[in-house]
């Protein structure tokens, strides 16, 4: 893979071994990198060789944070190439949600793609869902998405499988889909820098200023 290809947040990343590893990495962490299991693309600043990345535990409170050398990364997955892997034989609640809402977000013409537990498995076959599992995705928006569309998409994603938790991605940070739909004046807007609150998570003059 091009050294300098751009990894966005949610990718998944392959390459990551255990000798790589900071000395205060707890055992875990070396365990899952030596099992073959990727490492998930974090908002973060970094040096220009190296990818901000997350190693996931099989715990949910096992999350560990570190630099990924790009020259290591051997394969990489995007969560939109995730979108229309066949679930049909497997019955987790987030999948079964996967089914049901396709044919919604595809009819939308955005781009979208799954992440998360949902993603990391569809993505690596290792078993990371369970069943009070929630469905992650993400939308990339490059153009504001007024607040009354929001709220329309945050109806139109309700389900009787799971709780949904779509993160807008803009071209300056992620901003979560049930936020941007709230009457909330200011919403979070999540950046490599940190997270702030913004008023239009599609304003560069406000982030900015």
């Amino acid at each position: 893979m091009r050294a300098d290809a751009p990894f966005l947040p949610h990718d998944l990343l392959w390459g990551l071994t255990p000798e790589q590893l900071p000395e205060n990495a707890p055992g875990w962490v070396a365990e899952v990198l030596s099992l073959g299991h990727p490492v998930v693309v974090r908002r973060a600043l970094s040096a220009p060789d190296l990818v901000p990345v997350g190693v996931r535990g099989p715990l949910r409170e096992q999350r560990f944070a570190t630099l990924m050398p790009r020259t290591l990364v051997a394969r990489r997955v995007r969560p939109e190439a995730l979108i229309d892997i066949d679930v049909a034989a497997r019955d987790w609640p987030a999948l079964r949600a996967l089914r049901h809402l396709r044919p919604l977000l595809s009819e939308s013409r955005l781009v979208w793609g799954v992440a998360g537990s949902a993603g990391f498995e569809l993505a690596s076959g290792f078993p990371t869902l369970h069943q009070q599992s929630d469905l992650d995705l993400i939308l990339r928006v490059p153009q504001a998405l007024s607040r009354r569309q929001a709220a329309g998409l945050l109806q139109q994603l309700d389900n009787p499988f799971c709780r949904v938790d779509l993160q807008l991605q803009t071209p300056w940070g992620a901003v979560a889909l049930a936020e941007w739909a709230s009457s909330a004046r200011r919403v979070l807007l999540k950046r490599a820098s940190g997270a702030q609150l913004v008023l239009d998570p599609w304003s560069v003059q406000e982030q900015m200023a």
